[in-house]
Formats: C-alpha cells, structure tokens, sequence
C-alpha cells in the first residue's frame, strides 16, 4: 500500500507542462465563448471564436514539440477540449442559425455532427503511429468545425441578416458529418517544414495568397475550409478513375498481345 502511494505522489510531482496547455485552455475559452454568443443569437462572434480556436489548436501542438513538451495528460486533454470547441460549439452555432426551423430534424442534424466529431477524436487517437502522419483519416473536425464558421460569416459578408434555413445547410452539415467518420484521406500538412529553404516563387506565392486573404478574408477563408473539406473525396475520386483507366489500359493491352 505504502509502495503505491509513493508511486502516486512520485507521478503527481512531475505535474504537466503549463505552455502548451495554457494554448488548449484557450481553445477551450473560445468554443465556449461561441456556444455562448450563438445562444444569444450573436452567430459572427460564435464564428469568429471558432476560426481563433482552430489557429489555437494548430498553435498547442506545435508548441509543445518545439519545445519538447508533448504528454500523454496534453493529448488526453487537447482531444476533450476540441470535442467542445470543434464539436458541440459549431453543432449549437449551426443549429441556433439556420437548423432550429426544423424542429426535431434540425437538433438531430446538430448532434450528428458533434457525435461525428467526438467519433472522429477517438478514431485519431487510436490510429496514432498506426497510419500515415502525413494524411489524415477522415476530415479533421477542425476543418468541419471551419466549413461551418467560414459559410456563417461568409453569410453575413452577402449582406444576409438574423438566421437562414435552408436544406442546402443541414444536407452540408450532414455531409461534413459523414465525411469526418469516413475513411477518405486528407492531406495534413504536417510534412511542411517553414524552416527550411524554398524556392523563391513559392514565397511570392505564400505572399500572394496572404494579400488576397486580407482584401477578402470572408470569401477566401470560406473557399479553404470548404475547398478542403471537398479535396478529399475528389481526390479519392480522381484515385479510383485513374486506377479504373490504368485496368483498362492493362486489359487492352493484354488482349492485343493475345491477337499477335
């Protein structure tokens, strides 16, 4: 009994690295914020909370390998928070704006996507180590959770007022739902290495993209979230009707060597 006490307090003593976790809570902050503000019918603020979550989130872990200071307590604890921030805060957003005309559909619409996320979460965190780092299984909920902030603002940057319901709305939702528990790949970019050397048209590039983000950051931030929720499966698709042409060209192949 004694022995397991010590080793209690020995494992309490190492206690957790404050920077990293300081960035998660602040996500954390921010999802709350935005169940907070789109009950109260203030839909820009919620999605605005939501897009600085998402820059948090990508900040947390970055940060905590930077500087050697990844845990299992900070991965345990980043999951949890993004189930709030990414999950049931963009899931109360999407329903308080346009869904609650729908009655029963419209909150079940909603939970779909956070029982989706959470699913999602729980997906990644068993599949560490085990698949590709460099592509993700499913859309990130992140990337969801942007679909949906950026089409809010994108909104009211069309001149639109109060809530919009539509069916258009709850099919997307459903839609990024699904595509959060599929097995479709994403590219992670967590093979982009910014320290090191690039070609110089890549940083104009880099640049270039940055200027028209800030001219037109509504349409462009709504064009990224939703062009990358949409790039996997068209690239799932563009991989199965090139595999479908490679076959056939095999098979022909194959059967003019027969007629020789």
């Amino acid at each position: 009994m004694k022995k397991g006490y010590v080793f209690r307090r020995d494992r309490m003593k190492k206690g957790i690295y404050v920077l990293p976790n300081l960035f998660t809570t602040a996500n954390l902050f921010a999802g709350f914020y935005s169940a907070i503000a789109s009950m109260k019918g203030m839909f820009e603020i919620a999605a605005i909370a939501i897009l600085i979550a998402v820059v948090l989130d990508g900040l947390d872990g970055r940060i905590a390998r930077i500087t050697h200071t990844t845990s299992k307590f900070g991965s345990e604890y980043d999951s949890l928070c993004d189930l709030v921030t990414f999950g049931v805060a963009p899931g109360l957003l999407v329903y308080n704006w346009s869904l609650l005309a729908y009655g029963k559909w419209g909150w079940l619409a909603a939970f779909l996507f956070a029982v989706c996320g959470a699913l999602r979460l729980a997906r990644f965190n068993v599949q560490i180590g085990v698949i590709d780092s460099r592509v993700f299984n499913g859309l990130p909920i992140p990337g969801g959770a942007a679909a949906v902030a950026t089409g809010v603002l994108l909104y009211f940057y069309l001149g639109g007022e109060g809530r919009y319901s539509s069916m258009s709305i709850m099919s997307s939702v459903i839609a990024l739902s699904l595509f959060m528990v599929s097995s479709i790949k994403y590219y992670s970019f967590k093979d982009l290495n910014f320290f090191s050397r690039k070609p110089f048209m890549s940083f104009v590039l880099i640049v270039l993209i940055l200027v028209i983000v800030v001219a037109e950051p509504q349409i462009m931030m709504f064009t990224f979230a939703f062009g990358y929720s949409l790039s996997g499966p068209v690239w799932g698709l563009f991989r199965v009707i090139r595999k479908l042409l490679a076959d056939m060209k095999a098979k022909r192949t194959q059967c003019h060597g027969h007629i020789l």
